[in-house]
């Protein structure tokens, strides 16, 4: 059933869809601000996944660089409509709607500056469920659909069409390529597909998952009640079911540099109990834990930081020396665990040496 999402949802909107975007995704509140500019007292019409017309025509759009250089270079706003009516112009077609390619962060809310401006409604789901570094890192891309051609925009107004055919790793790296030199962010318009392809490839629900998250984090704070507990309560009713405490702790040292259009790196933290080291990998988003040198969490499994106390998740940009979290392990949806999802965004597609566990088993 579709539904109205206003101003006023967006701040518990930002807050989950960070957490999902598991510490990747870009700067949700700049990302709220933009929308917020655009929307002032409006609403955009957030439609259902299962009711969308088979031959409906959807666009999504999406900000791409290392979310590092997004908190200095803030987008002009105009950026995202301009790549989507690039590639609009390019494909003779005029798009029915968008949708996200993620739920993290600053690109749960690129649709919606798209949807503010031009009237178009928001599709509620995106292709991948959580947030990953790379375009080709889709469930779209997995189960069919491929995205070229994108249209890639920039601040001054550039706009760029890249075709690379079925080979969504060659789009990404050109659009990388680009990327970089317009300063380490771009705005894009890839995965064009009807209704009927995104109900076949797309992770269903994920905005109206974010802003529940959201909203159960600042109802239980306001109540006084766990945010953890809403969270895990939350998420029990998706297909996100399985929540694991991996650890709470200190920071006490992180790693951090933008190389090649991604932000990589590595935070330590000492457990506020008993002794042990407990590590988190990240290439823009965390990609595997460890505590004491053994997984306990690995990608695509959503490995998310938040502040011990109030549940605030933490962005990779966003870790400090000093800060006290607590680290959690969610399970992903089943179509993100099968042969063909773990090749495409497993931890061999990180160049990780272990092997693919569910969280619910290596937290045991």
């Amino acid at each position: 059933m579709s539904w109205l999402l206003t101003a006023a949802d967006l701040p518990d909107l930002a807050r989950g869809a960070t957490l999902l975007g598991t510490g990747g995704g870009g700067d949700p509140y700049i990302g709220s601000k933009l929308v917020e500019r655009v929307l002032g007292d409006g609403a955009i019409t957030i439609l259902d996944p299962e009711e969308l017309a088979d031959d409906l025509f959807v666009i999504p759009t999406a900000q791409m660089g290392a979310p590092t250089v997004m908190i200095e270079k803030i987008p002009a706003g105009t950026e995202p409509t301009l790549a989507l009516r690039a590639l609009e112009a390019h494909l003779g077609r005029t798009a029915d709607a968008t949708m996200p390619i993620e739920c993290g962060g600053i690109n749960s809310m690129i649709p919606l500056v798209v949807a503010a401006e031009t009237g178009l409604p928001v599709v509620d789901a995106d292709g991948m469920g959580r947030a990953f570094p790379e375009l080709s890192m889709e469930t779209f891309a997995v189960y069919g659909v491929h995205g070229s051609p994108l249209a890639l925009a920039g601040e001054r107004g550039e706009t760029v069409i890249i075709d690379t055919g079925d080979d969504d790793r060659q789009m990404e790296w050109l659009a990388r390529a680009i990327t970089i030199r317009l300063g380490g962010v771009g705005h894009i318009a890839e995965y064009a597909m009807t209704g009927a392809d995104v109900r076949r490839t797309a992770v269903p629900r994920t905005i109206s998952m974010a802003l529940a998250l959201g909203r159960a984090i600042r109802e239980a704070r306001e109540q006084h009640r766990s945010p953890f507990e809403a969270i895990a309560d939350t998420l029990s009713r998706t297909l996100y079911s399985h929540l694991r405490e991996l650890t709470v702790g200190k920071v006490v040292d992180v790693e951090r540099r933008t190389t090649e259009g991604f932000a990589k790196g590595r935070a330590v933290i000492a457990p506020l109990e008993g002794e042990g080291t407990f590590e988190i990998l990240f290439q823009n988003e965390n990609l595997i834990a460890r505590r004491d040198g053994e997984v306990v969490a690995i990608v695509p499994d959503l490995i998310c930081v938040v502040d011990h106390e109030t549940a605030e998740p933490i962005t990779t940009e966003g870790l400090r020396y000093g800060q006290r979290v607590r680290v959690l392990g969610i399970s992903t949806p089943d179509m993100m665990r099968t042969e063909g999802a773990l090749a495409a965004f497993g931890p061999s597609a990180f160049g990780l040496a272990e092997p693919f566990l569910p969280v619910e088993r290596l937290g045991s």
